[in-house]
Order: C-alpha cells, then structure tokens, then sequence
C-alpha cells in the first residue's frame, strides 16, 4: 500500500477535490449529479458540512488528494439530527489501494467522538465494492430503493446501509449532551 496521510481538508484541498468528484459525476453511479460543479462550488459545500460541525477529511499523498470523505446531515427536519450520511471518493487511479476504507475508518472515529447516533450510507447501482468497504465498516443493509435515479440512459437503484455509531439508540442522546450539541 502506498504512503498516504488522512487529515481535515484545507481551502488549499478544493482543486483535488474537484477533480476527483468531477470524474465520478461523469464516469460513475457512485453520484447521481450530472453536471461537475466548480472548485467554488466544491469549497461552499465543504464550508456548509464544516460549518455545521460534521467532518470533511482528504487523503493525501505528497502534495496530491487522492480522495475525500465527509458527513452530511441525513435529512434536516429536526427529528433527524443525530443521524448523519457518509460519502466517499477515492481518486480513479487510486483505487484498491486501501485508501476508501482509511477515510471511511477515520471518518466513522470521528463522527463516534461527535453526538450522532446513526450513520447512512446510500449506495448507487449496489456497487459491491462500495458494499464491501461499509461492511468491514459495521454497517448493514437495510434496504433498497429500486429505480429512484436515471443516470447514462438507465434507470438505477440505491442500496441503504447504517450502522450504529457509540451508543446508537440504546441512550437518549439528549442525556448526554455536550457544548455546541444544540447547534445541530
């Protein structure tokens, strides 16, 4: 496995993660956006993930992302607030190198230390691998949305994994809250 580095991302990260996303939104199902959006759109997204306190991290090697991982809110109606999405994207010629499930392990340690409960992952076109990597994770299917999204002339479907993060749902999260968990 080659050297990389997991960290947060920095405004300097916003090309390399562009890039990467820019070619999964033209050559895969792993999103269901069409058009790439800009760097200025990349680092907006970034800056509302952050700012709403969820992680956005990026695997680097030298000076090159090789891929990126964050938290997203799940749904933003109130009731879902401690439930959280993760998306993953690993640079097309890095793949299988080790490099999603290092950015999925550190995202999911991340989230654990914060005041979510549970993690989603949504899985365009069941891809197997994508599977695979939530599996050794802890996460399970939960089910599968058949034909919600039409991307390269077809029709696709959306595998829905979760896993519980710390206590899960054995604790009322409102028991343990912490400074700053009102904000979400």
């Amino acid at each position: 496995m080659d050297e990389f580095i997991i960290r947060d991302a920095a405004d300097s990260d916003h090309s390399g993660i562009q890039r990467i996303y820019a070619h999964h939104v033209a050559h895969s199902l792993a999103t269901f956006e069409e058009v790439p959006p800009s760097i200025d759109e990349m680092s907006a997204r970034r800056a509302s993930i952050m700012g709403s306190g969820l992680p956005f991290l990026v695997a680097t090697q030298g000076s090159e992302v090789v891929g990126y991982s964050y938290a997203a809110k799940f749904h933003t109606r109130a009731a879902y607030r401690y439930t959280i999405e993760d998306s993953i994207y690993v640079s097309n010629s890095f793949l299988g190198r080790g490099i999603g499930k290092a950015l999925l392990g550190a995202l999911v340690n991340r989230c654990e230390a914060g005041q979510w409960r549970q993690m989603i992952a949504l899985i365009g076109d069941g891809n197997p691998a994508s599977i695979r990597l939530h599996e050794g994770h802890g996460f399970n299917v939960v089910g599968t949305l058949k034909s919600v999204g039409f991307k390269f002339g077809r029709w696709v479907d959306v595998v829905f994994m979760q896993r519980a993060l710390g206590a899960g749902s054995t604790s009322n999260p409102m028991d343990a809250s912490r400074p700053g968990d009102e904000s979400i």
